[in-house]
């Protein structure tokens, strides 16, 4: 934890926006998709982004997670404002800081479900030998080590998910950025996943931010962060453990 300067124990978030809007431009057509979003997520917060489709939670993970810049307003990670870094330097931080899970997957076509679990690590320089133990613990944790050495196109959409979210986990990051982690999955397979990343949270201080209206992760959340039209219309601490 990072204690402010001027004492007390402040600590200092893990992740803020300030004044952060960001407009979709299509020809003459701009579309807001946020407007003026201002958000701190403290380290070893457990924090749910909800809303509407169309509401701005992708986008605001994309942004916070340097895989887009803001029009305006800033980002930061940690002590580092990372809008106004150059594209390799948010590469770096995306890469050693940040694990994601993409409602798209994003998982390698040719790669087996352990090869793409380890790609993060393998991009890192770990040996393989240790990526692949790292890996196949995710995978194990997940429930699919049987399925490490099939491909993508072997596996249904709900293990596919899984295996993006054990690439995210193996690489053990401060962060990881969520979203709708639990949009494919079964209700048993889902409340495993929660399980499983409440767990991360409590024991190795891993935040996890999520964009998501899944009503299951909503109730394991301790913050849940509404969004509406790219506005913050409400933001509550909720009572999960």
């Amino acid at each position: 934890m990072w204690l402010d300067g001027e004492g007390a124990g402040f600590v200092k978030p893990i992740l803020r926006a300030v004044g952060l809007a960001k407009v979709y431009e299509n020809g003459d057509v701009k579309t807001p998709a946020l407007q003026g979003v201002d958000l701190e997520v403290a380290p070893g917060e457990f924090t749910a982004v909800a809303g509407p489709s169309g509401s701005g939670k992708s986008t605001l993970l994309h942004l916070l997670g340097c895989l887009d810049r803001p029009t305006s307003g800033e980002t930061w990670l940690g002590q580092q404002r990372t809008d106004q870094l150059d594209d390799f330097a948010r590469a770096r931080l995306r890469l050693h800081e940040i694990g994601f899970v993409f409602q798209a997957y994003n998982l390698i076509p040719v790669l087996t479900a352990l090869e793409n679990a380890a790609f993060v690590l393998e991009l890192r320089g770990v040996p393989k030998k240790v990526r692949h133990e790292k890996a196949m613990a995710a995978l194990e944790a997940l429930g699919i080590a049987d399925l490490a050495h099939r491909r993508p196109n072997q596996l249904s959409g709900g293990q596919q998910q899984r295996v993006a979210v054990a690439r995210a986990l193996a690489a053990e990051p401060r962060v990881v950025l969520a979203d709708e982690p639990t949009a494919n999955l079964d209700s048993k397979t889902g409340l495993a996943l929660i399980e499983l990343m409440k767990r991360l949270n409590a024991e190795r201080g891993m935040t996890f931010l999520f964009s998501t209206h899944d009503p299951r992760l909503l109730e394991h959340v301790n913050r849940i962060v509404r969004l509406e039209d790219g506005r913050v219309v409400a933001d509550e601490r909720v009572g999960a453990a």
